[in-house]
């Protein structure tokens, strides 16, 4: 799984935060949204989807 975020689009609203059910993401300094724990993420989707400025995706990994 790879938690791809764009700080471009990231306004600092924190939703994404929220609703994820294993809190791994993070604002950073500036305010932006960052992954704080990776391995830790389940890959459910949550922030992805509720993300108003689409700032944040989650990109399964192939095998």
């Amino acid at each position: 799984m790879n938690l791809k975020t764009n700080a471009l689009y990231c306004k600092g609203c924190g939703i994404c935060i929220e609703f994820c059910p294993k809190k791994v993401l993070e604002l950073d300094e500036l305010g932006k949204i960052k992954v704080a724990r990776e391995a830790e993420c389940i890959s459910c989707g949550q922030c992805e989807l509720r993300c108003p400025d689409y700032a944040i995706f989650v990109q399964k990994k192939v095998i």
